[in-house]
């Protein structure tokens, strides 16, 4: 299903590679003379935000090492390839380059084209003497790049258009399309598994994923076969499951389009590279990194602005019609694994469901908040507000990828990401407007699950009515901290810097002492108003709690959380004009 999406994807995309093409970094062009001579080195690159940033050019593609080289030094490119391969530098730089003669002689053993010819001749030249190289090897611009061996040259003639490579000449594209489309004797036939095609020449090898974060720079394959202990009934290495050579072009051409870096496509998520595209053309696969992603630092409310506009559009319907009822998207989360890909989740539904669940995420988290704190935030934020010190790497694994699929699936969020976020405010002393909403959603989506009628049980801000033990003991714990604070102005540590833990986890070892510490608190306040205030919220709060007892032993890890939120929503209502007014509690 994966790899059948993956083609499909290809088949309607007009912008990617055709067989025996592929997308590559060009670095430099060699201008050669009709007779081979060097002429001059020029310089591809672009400067962009201060880097160089080389363009993306349209190559041909005749084998994995378009971008894979092996060791051998033997599987040159045609036309182009490192300066390894094209002039010799490093180690078996000889071997590479007679490797780059050689895939010329292969594939235009007979020809009379002016550019080939010439490149023919540079690099004898050069095999013969490599003083020949010295002029581009010794640039004095460029040279000490060059030298690297890790920059791509391609090569043009004299007196041609500035983009008019020679791997563009009709010659090449003609020999091209003839080796797609030639079958050897030798191929294995078969039912390809993704078009279902008999007869079909089996890809042995398929071309390796580039841009799964944390994998191998030089890339990792979803299919493969290395070892005899992997293949069943001793059939060869490709026919274990058999993928036709144009099927395994299409879904690893559309893969490592979606995996580029400069896709708008795809998005990090934790460990988990995730990538999304919808079967017919649409928008939400163009916003849905706007959701999760982590804004740039040069426009921090992009993400505010993408879910507010996708609010309104599906306000205005824009998701929910027929056609997304029918347009199906995809959601595929890939982490390294060795020299292959693991596929952490794999996630097909509606546009049009797909944007519900989103939108519901979002209202999940909604909760209320300070007036410089922004409506939304990413993923990102979400997890790492979890994880020790602030720091991704503290992430716990696989939580971002269980999160991301609970989202997209509509499900409860995973209990660890409950946990991590508790345990963090118990580390920390420290309900940040994050946790809050975090903890406010996972709670809220648990209790859809187990009972559908209740569509929120935590509201967005304070709510009275909620008798929970937990929630009310939040309350009360947030209110007793605020008589302390109001009584020792400037104090440096309150009870949530001594007592949150015990107060959140075990109530009855910490509560009885600290509502005799409260009378003491408020014997200290001058303004009786305030006073009065308090004494009737916290009879309020402790009066119609659902538990007789007061102070129980122990609290489960969900009344924890509704402490918190408990707590959070009382400070809250601090913060508003009406309390710091001695608003009356209602009785």
């Amino acid at each position: 299903m994966i790899l059948q999406a993956l083609k499909e994807y290809y088949d309607r995309k007009d912008d990617l590679a055709p067989p025996g093409w592929i997308k590559q970094k060009m670095d430099f062009v060699i201008v050669l003379q009709p007779n081979g001579d060097f002429l001059q080195l020029n310089c591809l690159q672009e400067i962009i935000k201060g880097k160089k940033v080389p363009p993306l050019k349209m190559v041909p593609n005749i084998g994995k090492q378009a971008l894979k080289h092996t060791n051998s030094g033997k599987d040159a490119n045609l036309l182009w390839d490192n300066v390894g391969f094209v002039l010799g530098v490093g180690k078996k730089g000889k071997m590479k380059l007679e490797s780059f003669l050689q895939a010329l002689d292969e594939w235009f053993p007979v020809t009379d084209d002016q550019g080939i010819v010439a490149v023919r001749r540079f690099i004898e030249n050069g095999l013969n003497n490599p003083d020949n190289f010295s002029p581009i090897t010794n640039h004095p611009e460029y040279g000490e790049e060059i030298q690297t061996g890790s920059p791509n040259i391609t090569f043009k003639i004299a007196g041609d258009d500035e983009n008019e490579f020679i791997f563009n000449r009709p010659v090449v594209r003609e020999s091209l399309s003839e080796g797609v489309n030639s079958n050897s004797m030798n191929e294995t036939l078969g039912i390809c598994l993704i078009t279902g095609d008999a007869n079909q020449p089996v890809e042995k090898c398929h071309t390796v994923i580039k841009g799964v974060w944390g994998g191998q720079t030089s890339g990792a394959t979803i299919v493969g076969f290395n070892s005899p202990s992997f293949c069943s009934f001793n059939k060869d290495q490709g026919a274990n499951a058999p993928v036709g050579k144009t099927a395994a072009f299409a879904y690893t051409t559309a893969l490592n389009h979606l995996l580029a870096k400069d896709s708008k496509q795809r998005m990090q998520v934790g460990d988990t590279s995730t990538v999304f595209w919808a079967e017919k053309a649409n928008d939400l696969e163009h916003q849905l990194a706007d959701f999760f992603g982590e804004p740039p630092k040069d426009d921090p409310d992009c993400g505010v602005r993408a879910v507010e506009s996708f609010f309104r559009s599906i306000e205005n319907g824009a998701f929910m019609n027929d056609e997304n009822e029918k347009n199906r998207f995809y959601v595929l989360g890939l982490a390294p694994n060795a020299s292959r890909i693991a596929i952490r989740f794999w996630v097909v539904d509606s546009v049009a469901n797909m944007a519900g669940k989103i939108k519901r995420h979002f209202e999940d988290l909604q909760i209320v908040h300070g007036p410089k704190d922004k409506d939304v935030f990413s993923l990102f934020r979400l997890l790492v507000s979890t994880a020790a010190l602030g720091k991704a790497e503290n992430i716990p694994p696989n939580l971002a990828g269980n999160t991301m699929r609970s989202i997209l699936e509509g499900l409860p969020y995973p209990q660890t990401l409950l946990q991590a976020a508790i345990r963090r405010i118990r580390a920390e002393h420290d309900i940040t407007y994050i946790r809050a909403a975090l903890i406010k959603a996972c709670i809220n989506r648990s209790t859809r699950v187990k009972n559908p009628t209740i569509k929120e049980e935590l509201q967005m801000s304070l709510d009275e009515n909620n008798t929970n033990i937990g929630y009310r003991l939040g309350r009360l714990f947030a209110t007793l901290e605020k008589i302390q604070q109001e009584a020792n102005p400037g104090i440096n540590a309150t009870i949530r810097d001594r007592f949150y833990g015990a107060a959140s986890g075990t109530p009855s070892t910490v509560f009885g002492n600290l509502m005799r510490l409260k009378n003491h608190h408020l014997a200290k306040l001058e303004n009786t108003g305030r006073r009065v205030f308090f004494e009737k919220l916290i009879s309020q709060i402790i009066d119609g709690v659902e538990a007789k007892v007061a102070f129980p032993p122990h609290l489960n890890l969900e009344d924890q959380g509704r402490f918190a939120i408990g707590y959070y929503h009382q400070m809250q209502k601090f913060f508003t004009k009406k309390s710091d007014n001695n608003e009356q509690p209602k009785e």
